[in-house]
């Protein structure tokens, strides 16, 4: 486990935009971003998820979270330049961008592999970052300092049979953070990007991806909360450019 304490409103002041906030991991970023002083804006697909969220940081009187329903599946470019637009008008700056929103596909064969669900996958995992990151960065530039993390896997770094879309589209995500730093450290030196592979850990996506498996052996979002905290934390300026095990 990655152990590292933050210090109280680590992230006091800075705007961070977690996708996939309704669930998972992305629900305990989102409330544990918002517990350090964070305003935090929800993306995601289902509002009744996003609001459970908002109306938990509400009721924790953290700093009030703003709701961004999207769906990454069908989103257009058109539809991240106009998430910057509001994000600018509203806020002026973004501090951070934690992309945890995955799709994980089928468990099968790649040469049964449905090719429409493949291109989804795809979509999701992959091509909404690369749009979200596009979108974004000339707002992160604005920020005093700014991270952006992506969500990585075991199988992102050694495939395994049957895992398909998933373990392709976590593969390209290492690459995109790989190229995105090594450009960011030339071009923007105030922006980091950097990769957390959570492990095993009790969420709904792992639990259709091993449904054999007992849950309560797991650790939980909130217990891999400290990387999370870290990596958009000035304790991590230095840290560009590396893909990190939460456990």
């Amino acid at each position: 486990m990655f152990h590292y304490q933050a210090p109280d409103q680590l992230l006091k002041n800075k705007v961070i935009l977690v996708t996939g906030a309704g669930d998972g991991i992305g629900k305990a970023a989102a409330i544990t971003y918002a517990k350090y002083g964070a305003t935090v804006i929800l993306l995601g697909r289902s509002i009744k998820k996003l609001e459970a969220v908002y109306d938990h940081i509400e009721k924790q009187k953290y700093p009030q979270a703003a709701i961004v329903p999207l769906n990454l599946d069908g989103a257009a470019e058109h539809d991240y330049i106009e998430l910057a637009n509001t994000i600018e008008n509203e806020f002026g700056h973004l501090d951070g961008i934690l992309h945890n929103a995955s799709l994980l596909g089928e468990r099968t064969t790649l040469a049964s592999y449905d090719p429409t669900l493949f291109e989804q996958v795809m979509r999701v995992n992959v091509t909404s970052q690369l749009l979200l990151n596009q979108a974004l960065l000339l707002l992160m530039q604005k920020a005093e300092n700014a991270s952006i993390v992506f969500t990585t896997s075991g199988v992102g770094r050694n495939a395994k049979a049957n895992w398909g879309a998933y373990a392709i589209s976590k593969f390209a995500t290492e690459a995109m953070m790989q190229i995105l730093s090594s450009e960011l450290a030339s071009q923007s030196p105030t922006i980091r990007a950097n990769a957390i592979n959570p492990g095993a850990t009790r969420t709904s996506m792992r639990a259709n991806a091993y449904p054999e498996e007992d849950p309560t052996t797991l650790t939980t979002p909130d217990d891999i909360m400290p990387l999370y905290l870290y990596l958009m934390g000035k304790d991590s300026l230095t840290i560009n450019g590396q893909s990190l095990d939460a456990q």
